[in-house]
């Protein structure tokens, strides 16, 4: 239609009120109105003419913008043509005949590009899914049960979310994922059921460690009850675990086991400690006495009563701390040492005086070998390691002490 046309100039009115609409250059009436005038039938005519326009514009822009697929467009256009080629209005519909023709010429370039795009979409699903297969048959062949559970339920929702491809090859490749799902599935119930008779084992043990160290926690046998309680430990460790709640439980009983015979172990240790360190401190103060009382002394017996009330006082004081022993008996070596040279001395100048002294040294060396050898016996009867090497120890001393003395008899009877 010319700009200049007007819908009406397609159309003319009869006196009868008869309106005709000429198309393909040929006139035909397209109907009446009854006591209207001829320009009110016209503009009846014209708007249904507009408004077949007014449906091929938008036709147009559907088509344009590919708001549609080109098989509903093509139902649409043959629609439209049935609607203009019949239609019962005034105006260009040859116009509108020929721009339906051209939206047509339109669909064979949008069919072909739907055709490329689907195919594109075809490869990219297919692309995605067969990455999806390859993870899910990685994820079977491997051991992450708790990740790999959450991955496959993931995968499973982008699996449902992508759209079909070919039967075939979605079939085929959903058979591959399907099977990758099963087999973890099956391996993890599998790795579970093994996990949970091991764990059951390891309860079992457990419970038995529990049973043999309970009535190891009120022992005083200190030394091979720490070892006992070494070697159930190193058991329980190899038991492995049990389930979580029960590994948890049973720990805290057999730990509050070892607490209490550990505790009971430090306390007793610790009043020993205490004792023996107020006993260090008392031989430190009597050597420092006695190491005072001796200076400037020179008459024999009178350092020899020194000394031997010094042995007496020193004797009738408990066990030191191991570590204090040596350093004291050199102490008090070095005393009897000092004796030693002053009897040394005075048998020089008077020796049976001097073989009575060394007489009753060896006497009261002997005396207290004996006492510790008693103090010895007891300590092992009664299974205090401690007290037994500590009083091994004593004797060792005297024993030294006892040869010196015994040297210092026997140049009197040479």
């Amino acid at each position: 239609m010319s700009e200049l046309q007007a819908p009406s100039d397609f159309g003319r009115v009869d006196p009868d009120g008869t309106v005709y609409v000429t198309q393909g250059g040929i006139e035909r009436s397209v109907g009446q109105i009854p006591d209207s005038t001829p320009e009110e039938a016209m503009a009846f005519y014209v708007r249904r003419y507009e408004n077949l326009a007014a449906e091929v514009s938008l036709l147009e822009s559907r088509v344009d913008a590919h708001a549609m697929s080109p098989e509903e467009a093509k139902a649409a256009i043959a629609t439209a043509r049935g609607s203009v080629a019949e239609a019962n209005a005034v105006g260009d519909l040859d116009a509108l005949l020929r721009r339906l023709d051209a939206i047509g010429e339109l669909l064979p370039a949008q069919i072909e590009a739907r055709k490329a795009a689907k195919a594109e979409q075809h490869a990219a699903t297919a692309a995605a899914k067969e990455a999806m297969v390859t993870e899910a048959e990685t994820l079977a062949a491997g051991n992450d049960w708790r990740g790999g559970v959450d991955r496959f339920r993931v995968l499973l929702e982008e699996w449902k979310a992508l759209p079909r491809i070919d039967r075939a090859t979605d079939n085929d490749l959903w058979h591959r994922f399907s099977s990758a799902r099963t087999q973890y599935t099956r391996r993890r119930k599998a790795h579970f059921a093994e996990l949970n008779t091991r764990r059951d084992s390891a309860k079992a043990v457990k419970e038995a460690i529990i049973a043999e160290a309970e009535p190891l926690a009120d022992s005083t046998d200190w030394g091979a009850t720490s070892g006992a309680f070494r070697d159930l430990m190193a058991r329980w460790k190899a038991a492995g675990s049990a389930r979580r709640a029960d590994d948890d439980a049973l720990w805290a009983k057999f730990r509050a086991i070892q607490d209490r015979f550990f505790d009971a172990r430090t306390a007793a240790q610790s009043a020993v400690d205490g004792e023996q360190g107020e006993n260090l401190a008392a031989k430190q103060a009597l050597v420092e006495q006695v190491t005072k009382d001796l200076e400037g002394v020179t008459d024999v017996e009178q350092a020899k009563g020194i000394h031997r009330e010094f042995l007496s006082k020193f004797s009738e004081i408990g066990h030191v701390p191991r570590q204090a022993m040596r350093d004291l008996d050199n102490k008090v070596r070095s005393l009897g040492s000092k004796i030693a040279d002053l009897e040394a001395a005075e048998w020089k100048r008077t020796d049976p005086e001097a073989r009575k002294r060394a007489e009753d040294t060896v006497a009261m060396f002997s005396a207290q070998i004996e006492k510790l050898n008693k103090d010895l016996a007891a300590a092992e009867a009664k299974g205090d390691a401690r007290r037994a090497r500590d009083a091994a120890k004593s004797i060792e001393t005297y024993t030294s002490w006892l040869d010196q003395a015994k040297a210092t008899l026997e140049d009197f009877t040479r």
